[in-house]
């Protein structure tokens, strides 16, 4: 089975048709720069034309760099304000002519890991954390998903996490990779005091680059790269419009 997923980022929308039996890309992702300012029109035109790219059929399940209820982003660090409140699945829905289910993003690439990656047949507690424009995370107990947690807003040493220990903080402050992973490892510090996973998947573009930083971190959990990486995100999309079918 084949679905297209999507995945909002800030910097990029990107998205592809989703193999659903292997869990990878059925063809090559489609990726456009994110419009700025990241208003609901501007980004629902973007996600038309990924939409209109592909010669697709089905539900389109697509993420959202925000906690989601019901389609609606309740809150909005790295997208424009005026997305707060705005039925984003209606919006899609209207430029692209398809149905959509919209999803928090970390949640999307949390649920991939958890079916095919790094988290797949894994128990207890499990953290996935996305590093990237932000940081997002995903957090599953016994395989269940508990959506909507924005760990990345913790306040480690007085700041808002993500502002030290996101990629984008690492690539506009210019940091060594020795003292990005110390930012993180602070950070991992405070969710392990928080919810004692068992494991926690680093996933996000960074994830390809593991090696430079994951001997670094000094936590009691197991940690683990993500298995499908930046690729996450489009493949949970897919995965949440097939569960709506």
């Amino acid at each position: 089975m084949e679905l297209l997923g999507i995945d909002i980022g800030g910097t990029g929308i990107k998205g592809a048709p989703v193999d659903l039996d292997r869990g990878d890309l059925a063809r090559a992702r489609h990726r456009i720069l994110t419009p700025h300012p990241a208003t609901p029109d501007a980004v629902a035109d973007v996600v038309s034309q990924v939409v209109d790219h592909f010669d697709s059929s089905g539900p389109v399940g697509c993420t959202f760099p925000a906690p989601i209820r019901h389609g609606v982003p309740v809150m909005a660090a790295n997208v424009d304000k005026a997305w707060i409140g705005t039925d984003a699945r209606a919006l899609f829905e209207r430029r692209a002519g398809r149905t959509f289910v919209v999803l928090n993003d970390a949640d999307a690439a949390g649920v991939a890991e958890m079916t095919y990656g790094a988290g797949k047949g894994r128990r207890g507690v499990v953290v996935m954390v996305t590093l990237g424009t932000g940081i997002g995370t995903a957090l599953f107990v016994d395989g269940t998903l508990v959506p909507n947690t924005e760990l990345g807003h913790l306040e480690v040493r007085g700041k808002d996490a993500e502002t030290r220990a996101s990629d984008r903080a690492r690539t506009t402050k210019e940091m060594s990779w020795e003292k990005w992973g110390r930012n993180l490892n602070d950070y991992l510090v405070a969710i392990e005091r928080l919810l004692w996973p068992e494991l926690i998947i680093l996933g996000g573009g960074v994830s390809k680059k593991s090696e430079k930083f994951i001997h670094l971190l000094e936590v009691d959990a197991e940690i683990e790269p993500a298995a499908l990486q930046n690729e996450a995100g489009i493949i949970g999309a897919a995965l949440a419009a097939r569960a709506s079918v």
